[in-house]
Order: C-alpha cells, then sequence, then structure tokens
C-alpha cells in the first residue's frame, strides 16, 4: 500500500470546479511497469509519480489513462502546490521534457514552461462562447481537439473545452498545457475559463516561455495498493 493525494487544479471563482489530480509523493515504491495501468485505474486525466525530491527539485513522470505525458500544466501546478503543503516546497519540476520552474505568489502557485513541451493539441477557435458551450465529445480514441472563443478580447478572457479524446480523456476540465499554447499564441495576458468552471492564468515568460498559474485545493489522502 501507498499514499494517494487527490487534490483539484485550476479552482474557478469561490473554490469551484479545479481538475481532478492524483498525486504519489514517494513513488519510489511504485514500479514503473505498474504505473501506466495505475493512471488508468485512477481514471484522473492525470497521475503523478515523485520519484524523488531533494536540493529544492523534484523528478516527476505523469501518466494519463492512455499514454505517459513528457509534461502536463495542471499536474506541475497541482504537484507544486501540493509539495509546499506537505513542508518540501520546490522550485524545480524535473519532468521528461525538462525542468519546470514553480513559484507560489499569493494563493497561485505557478509554473513556467517552453510551448514546444505541450501536445501537439489541436486548437480551433469559435465565433461564440456559445458554440463552445454546445460542443459534443469526439468519440473515445478518435483525435480530440482544443476549441475556444473570446469572452471579452480586450481584457483578455477566453472560454475553452478540451476533449484530448487520443490520450483517453473525454473531456479535461483544465488542461494547462494547451493555456501554455495559448499564451504563445497570443503573447500577452489571458484569462482561460474552462470546463465547468475552472480558471487558469496565463502570461508571457522569459526567454519564449509561458507561465500558467492557478488556485489549488485537496480533496483526500487514501492508501492505495500498488
Amino acid at each position: 500500500m501507498t499514499v494517494l493525494h487527490v487534490l483539484r487544479v485550476f479552482l474557478g471563482p469561490g473554490s469551484s470546479a479545479g481538475n481532478a489530480l492524483g498525486v504519489f509523493v514517494d513513488a519510489s515504491k511504485i514500479p514503473k511497469k505498474r504505473r501506466q495501468a495505475i493512471a488508468a485505474d485512477l481514471g484522473f486525466s492525470e497521475t503523478v509519480f515523485v520519484d524523488s525530491v531533494s536540493d529544492g527539485a523534484a523528478r516527476i513522470a505523469i501518466f494519463a489513462p492512455g499514454t505517459e505525458m513528457r509534461f502536463a500544466g495542471h499536474p506541475t501546478v497541482g504537484t507544486s502546490w501540493l509539495l509546499d503543503r506537505l513542508g518540501t516546497p520546490v522550485e524545480t519540476l524535473r519532468a521528461p521534457a525538462g525542468d519546470v520552474k514553480t513559484w507560489r505568489d499569493g494563493e497561485l502557485t505557478w509554473i513556467r514552461a517552453r510551448p514546444e513541451w505541450a501536445p501537439a493539441f489541436r486548437i480551433v477557435e469559435y465565433a461564440t462562447a456559445g458554440e463552445v458551450e454546445s460542443l459534443v465529445p469526439p468519440r473515445m480514441g478518435d483525435r480530440g481537439f482544443y476549441a475556444w472563443a473570446w469572452l471579452d478580447p480586450s481584457s483578455g478572457d477566453i472560454r475553452a473545452r478540451s476533449f484530448p479524446t487520443e490520450f483517453g480523456i473525454v473531456e479535461d476540465e483544465a488542461t494547462g498545457a494547451a493555456a501554455v499554447l495559448m499564451g504563445a499564441r497570443f503573447g500577452r495576458p489571458l484569462t482561460i475559463r474552462q470546463g465547468v468552471g475552472s480558471e487558469l492564468r496565463v502570461r508571457p515568460g522569459p526567454d519564449g516561455t509561458v507561465e500558467v498559474g492557478g488556485r489549488c485545493g485537496f480533496l483526500e489522502t487514501r492508501e492505495y495498493g500498488t
């Protein structure tokens, strides 16, 4: 048995919504060959396995139900927040794609990432937020897409939904990696309102990077048989 922490990442107004995330903070006990099956069993859009924490850095692996991810946004934001909550804050998350810088600023936990780390989402713009609201997800296994429309171009407010069906997820409540791509596309601060009520903050970072931040909340800790 090992301990699974479950939290919500990118909370919306009033601590609503947020994308559920599972994190094993002592993943050294979990065989690597078991991790994909565990992620599929848990059914979160991503599950994080923290292999080590030392000298202000954590080495992590990220699994969606159907595949391992080189980088993902809500898992890195959530893991950073959780490690800080547990008394082992880090400045760097060592993901397969590269070193992800991370920090806290008030209620928000931030990451800094490179756009080329993100999966090749098919990003589709719609004329109105109502069209985004009315979309039906593709069939599981078909290529998905990230749908968006402006709520207010002047303030950078966006309505979005994400359907990563090729990764074994019908609809993702909050997608930090896609937010990185949106930040790179527009090069300006954005507020993305995704799913049923999640909120992602986006802004340009140094040297072509993009910073993504949000609020997190704790759900539960439970034992999981590995």
